[in-house]
């Protein structure tokens, strides 16, 4: 396959500017601009269309993982992980590099209107490169998305997962929500470093909000109460309801030695017990 000839890089760049008209032209009609800056999209485009032409300076416009395409490479990871921030999704990320093909065809048969087999060959190796680079953009999108996603999730188990001081030496962690080994090591993780910060002595974890318990769940909340034990603290596990006390139960699964109330207030008054503290009406 041949590659672009120097006549096709000619006319890229006498055409330079009214390539990059029509291309944001195209860009806008595909709503591929949505929710992006008109100044910046046009500044991306020119940007580009120039590293595809000096990309393409030494003959070789099909090996994209030469040194010589990594400013086009870098251009377009950085384009992609900005475009996932945006919000956008990997069609519209795609479509600013796809829609540089109208352009460029209705160039290039202007320019070869009277050699067809050049025109042919111009337009392969054009398409060609423009897959290609399509691709590698499409690539590096989902894995930018794929890390904000991650990064979203983390943040949301976090959330979901506050540690809270109800009293000196007292802490609970109220759990909303289906418990599965991620958002446990998360669990471990805040509420033992809560303990090393605060110096507790008991930790209540309540499930009022867990839907369900099963026999993954139960090993969950053993494994977080075995952590807590050898931080030196106590544990008490509140939110017991009737339904999950029958399933334990049908299930088999051994919870001896975890203390458990059935509601937050009760495992409060019994921390309090534990630590010699005595809470009474004001008179």
């Amino acid at each position: 396959m041949a590659a672009l000839q120097q006549r096709t890089l000619d006319a890229l760049n006498k055409a330079h500017a009214d390539l990059v008209a029509q291309w944001f032209k195209d860009l806008e009609n595909t709503g591929a601009t949505r929710n992006l800056k008109d100044d910046e999209v046009r500044k991306q485009c020119g940007e580009f269309l120039g590293l595809v032409t000096q990309g393409s300076q030494n003959g070789d416009s099909k090996n994209l993982a030469s040194s010589n395409w990594e400013p086009a490479r870098q251009f377009l990871e950085k384009l992609s992980h900005s475009r996932a921030m945006a919000g956008q999704d990997s069609q519209q990320t795609a479509a600013f590099i796809f829609s540089l093909k109208g352009p460029l065809f209705g160039l290039l048969q202007r320019k070869f209107e009277a050699s067809p087999a050049t025109l042919a060959d111009q337009l392969w190796e054009i398409s060609e490169l423009l897959d290609g680079l399509g691709m590698h953009t499409i690539r590096t999108f989902q894995k930018s998305r794929e890390a904000v996603i991650k990064r979203q999730q983390e943040e949301l188990l976090e959330l979901s997962t506050p540690v809270v001081k109800l009293w000196e030496g007292v802490l609970a962690l109220p759990m909303i929500g289906t418990l599965d080994s991620q958002r446990t090591q998360v669990v471990m993780e805040s509420l033992l470093q809560r303990i090393v910060d605060t110096g507790s002595e008991i930790a209540i974890i309540d499930i009022t909000g867990v839907p369900t318990v099963d026999t993954l769940v139960a090993q969950h909340l053993l494994k977080t109460v075995t952590a807590i034990r050898l931080m030196g603290a106590d544990c008490i596990i509140s939110g017991v309801r009737p339904q999950i006390a029958q399933t334990i139960v049908h299930l088999g699964l051994d919870l001896q030695g975890v203390v458990t109330k059935a509601n937050l207030a009760d495992a409060l008054a019994l921390a309090l017990r534990r630590l010699g503290v005595t809470v009474g009406k004001a008179v």
